[in-house]
């Protein structure tokens, strides 16, 4: 049987979550379980995350999916898109980003002043949010009728500190915030909340950093206090040698320099592993093993010549895991962690685990 899988570790997860609290103690948490928990899935994500103050979802079919799991609170961070869909928002006691004036205009229309509303400011990533004489003035109709605010916006540049976008933001939030005040507020993102301890306010809002990858491009999720929550991991199908000179893959990319030992792996880019990596590696037994050719929809290969210990059919492959961790897979194929977990097909079998698994064979 093809033993394609991802392990997801509930203890590593519930152990980042803890980790976000020490670097913000005062502040609520709304974890971001979109996208399938970036990936991880609703149900595994939803109950190591059962601590949280909120939960964090796109829009309204992803909060109907998390509603059927938990009564914890959850916001939807793009809003509704019509007056229906406002109306189920309710009724699933949802609490709502507003960035555009027909939001607006449903907030006002059919009050619910139980809800509280995330008023989204635009101060210069120009995605969603209300320029601020807009917002003020939207601030000022919806606590008329009776609604709790949230000042909200989003950083464009939160994992560069030394962007000078970020200090725009920062004033022009500042200066909104102060035209409102008292009113709660939230601006960190994973990469914020890690960079600004004054910006934590009342609600921080974590996402890539509790599934173990790292915001930034030169500090690891080691370097964070974070625990890897996802392993993915195959096998070898298959293991020959190769004279100089034979090539190996699609395209005959890669040519062998001398006598090659080389094994396939049950891994392709049906499963989610990247097309087109530079330089990527795998784990086998605690040896770290080069990927060499073109990425397959089922395989890829790796030159086994260079181990110290003798590997075997059948052997297990870490993709990324502890070792190497996603954030260096993305950095080979030239994207973010981010992607990468979002992207896994449904072929490789999840595997929901307290503890990490195995990289022997």
């Amino acid at each position: 049987m093809r033993e394609a899988r991802i392990f997801l570790n509930h203890n590593a997860l519930r152990h980042n979550l803890a980790r976000v609290r020490d670097y913000a103690p005062h502040s609520q948490v709304l974890t971001m379980v979109k996208a399938d928990a970036y990936g991880h899935g609703l149900a595994f994500a939803v109950e190591a995350l059962s601590d949280a103050d909120a939960l964090g979802v796109a829009f309204l079919a992803e909060a109907r999916q998390v509603r059927a799991l938990t009564h914890q609170p959850i916001v939807i961070i793009e809003g509704v898109f019509s007056q229906a869909e406002w109306q189920e928002a309710i009724e699933l006691n949802a609490q709502c980003a507003i960035h555009q004036a027909e939001q607006i205009a449903w907030a006002l229309s059919h009050p619910a002043p139980q809800m509280t509303l995330w008023l989204k400011l635009n101060a210069g990533m120009n995605r969603l949010g209300l320029r601020p004489d807009a917002l003020i003035q939207a601030a000022h109709d919806l606590r008329a009728a009776g609604y709790s605010l949230i000042l909200t916006m989003h950083f464009a540049n939160a994992d560069v500190p030394e962007h000078p976008l970020n200090q725009q933001q920062i004033d022009c939030f500042n200066q909104v915030k102060q035209q409102l005040d008292p009113i709660a507020a939230s601006v960190c993102n994973s990469a914020a909340l890690i960079q600004w301890p004054d910006l934590h306010h009342d609600w921080i809002r974590p996402g890539i950093m509790l599934y173990g990858s790292s915001p930034f491009e030169h500090i690891t999720a080691h370097d964070l206090g974070l625990h890897n929550v996802m392993t993915l991991q195959s096998q070898l199908i298959a293991i020959y040698d190769l004279a100089m000179g034979e090539y190996v893959g699609y395209g005959s990319r890669w040519q062998a320099k001398r006598p090659t030992r080389l094994a396939v792996v049950a891994m392709g880019y049906g499963d989610g592993y990247p097309r087109v990596v530079n330089q990527a590696v795998v784990e086998i037994d605690q040896q770290i093993v080069p990927i060499i050719g073109r990425v397959s929809m089922d395989m890829l290969m790796v030159d086994l010549t260079d181990l110290a210990k003798p590997v075997s059919l059948g052997q297990v492959v870490t993709l990324w895991g502890t070792s190497p961790t996603v954030d260096q897979v993305a950095n080979a194929a030239q994207t973010i962690g981010y992607e990468l977990l979002c992207r896994l097909s449904s072929r490789p079998v999840r595997v929901i685990t307290d503890q990490a698994p195995t990289t022997d064979g």
